[in-house]
């Protein structure tokens, strides 16, 4: 639920910035946009998110620049974070920290590596094996130590993204989304 229109400090950057990211959903689309997810079946699949829901939330991103609208992907229509969504890269990775700090006691769900030299990229985004603030586009995903996989069947997305696999490269699309009515449709 986002915050009233009526709220007394409009003017305050956290206050619009939650306007915009501050729902659960909304952060877990812009997290699995960051993972390679582009398609509306795709996201659904993955979240397991009402699909009403995520029709809205996919309408606010691309309303507020975070998402672009691609109609002419690969005759499916796909979602791609623009230069502002990628700037959520910092925000979302604090977020993911925090939660591996409090809330996995086997160590990190997820690790991130350079993916130029391997390191482990550390909690500041500074690769632990050269020094480098790594960008998103050098950026490795991978299971880390504390990774559970949901039981995700034959899910094809669940299976890429629990894969190492450079950040924002494209999950391979499922066979599922592409011939999904409703993968064309919203948003």
């Amino acid at each position: 639920m986002t915050l009233p229109s009526t709220y007394a400090d409009r003017n305050c950057s956290l206050v619009r910035t939650l306007e915009v990211v501050g729902e659960r959903w909304t952060l877990l689309i812009v997290r699995d946009a960051f993972f390679g997810v582009r398609r509306f079946g795709d996201f659904a699949t993955q979240l397991k998110i009402p699909r009403a829901v995520l029709t809205d939330r996919l309408k606010s991103l691309v309303r507020e620049g975070v998402l672009t609208r691609d109609d002419e992907a690969r005759g499916a229509v796909e979602y791609r974070l623009t230069a502002k969504g990628v700037e959520l890269w910092p925000v979302l990775r604090a977020l993911m920290n925090w939660g591996d700090a409090f809330y996995s006691p086997s160590g990190v769900r997820r690790a991130f590596r350079h993916e130029r030299d391997g390191g482990l990229i550390g909690r500041e985004g500074r690769c632990e094996e050269c020094g480098a603030v790594v960008p998103v586009q050098e950026t490795v995903l991978e299971p880390g130590p504390g990774f559970e996989p949901a039981d995700s069947g034959d899910d094809s997305v669940s299976e890429a993204i629990n894969r190492p696999r450079r950040l924002l490269e494209p999950v391979t699309p499922s066979s599922s989304s592409s011939s999904s009515p409703s993968s064309s449709s919203p948003g």
